[in-house]
């Protein structure tokens, strides 16, 4: 495609003319989800880390112990939106039984003067599932039962988390921490968004950390799935990404990859809040399998 091309495949915003709409009431939605539910904010998830920067995480304990851990992971292309904007998801997420991490990140292409990149902030995740791991049984979470969710960015993300060697990470960790994962609109294949205008300046991404960073230039997982869906009306680019891991990595490690009716970019994350849903439906089976 050529660079104008591009830019009209995989601007979200300028895709869904009202996308600030739904930006409005994820925020007023989860400053309430903040105030009813059960919440520690602003954790840090990094060694040596502190609240000042993005590598912060929020809590909402489950309602028994035991639950399975939901870790989600935000989008926004690496350089955009914030943990406190996705709170609003925590509720329905309870409801399923669960116990829910929400992390920030840095974001591209800087945070508080130093240089943030893709790989950087894979290595961040990578952190804040570790912390997870560690903590989830604090807040009624069975850390044998981690399951990452992300969206858009946040999908390429939770992808990449199959993939981790955890024991290189850290001996004491399990070789297979983490067995199933849901990526919403994910990107696979990250090689394209070296090339399109609109996110060039912020994300500098070069194309060896594009292939660095691409869930589908991988091998699969060797243990665990990942279900991956897509609004219907995402634009083609985003569906060939959806239909491009599945094509990857093979139908037994990614046994769900569905489009979702009737939804685009912004309102697919939406459909996680209501149970009648195909999505949520998705992800309550998900939870049943770890």
């Amino acid at each position: 495609m050529t660079p104008a091309e591009l830019d009209a495949q995989y601007n979200n915003r300028a895709l869904v003319p009202d996308h600030a709409d739904y930006f409005a009431r994820w925020k007023a939605d989860s400053e309430t989800a903040r105030q009813r539910c059960k919440t520690q904010q602003d954790i840090a998830y990094m060694a040596g880390g502190s609240t000042s920067n993005k590598q912060v995480l929020d809590v909402f304990a489950a309602q028994r112990s035991g639950s399975p851990v939901v870790v989600f992971i935000h989008g926004g292309y690496w350089r955009s939106l914030d943990k406190s904007d996705h709170s609003f998801l925590a509720p329905a997420l309870l409801d399923m039984g669960a116990c829910v991490v929400v992390p920030n990140y840095g974001l591209c292409p800087e945070t508080a003067g130093q240089p943030v990149t893709i790989p950087d902030i894979c290595l961040q995740m990578v952190q804040a599932v570790r912390w997870a791991w560690q903590h989830a049984a604090e807040f009624g979470g069975d850390p044998r039962r981690l399951v990452v969710v992300g969206h858009s960015a946040g999908g390429q993300l939770a992808a990449m988390l199959l993939n981790t060697r955890w024991q290189a990470v850290d001996a004491r960790l399990p070789r297979h921490l983490l067995r199933a994962a849901m990526s919403i609109s994910g990107l696979y294949d990250l090689l394209p968004l070296t090339r399109t205008p609109f996110l060039q300046e912020s994300l500098r991404l070069t194309a060896a950390d594009a292939l660095r960073c691409s869930p589908a230039a991988m091998p699969a997982p060797r243990q665990g799935v990942l279900y991956s869906l897509a609004g219907a009306l995402e634009s083609a680019a985003f569906l060939a990404q959806n239909r491009l891991i599945e094509q990857a990595w093979g139908r037994a490690v990614v046994p769900v990859c569905e489009e979702l009716a009737g939804r685009h970019h912004f309102s697919v994350l939406d459909a996680l809040t209501e149970p009648a849903d195909p999505l949520h439906v998705r992800l309550s089976e998900l939870l049943g399998r770890v």
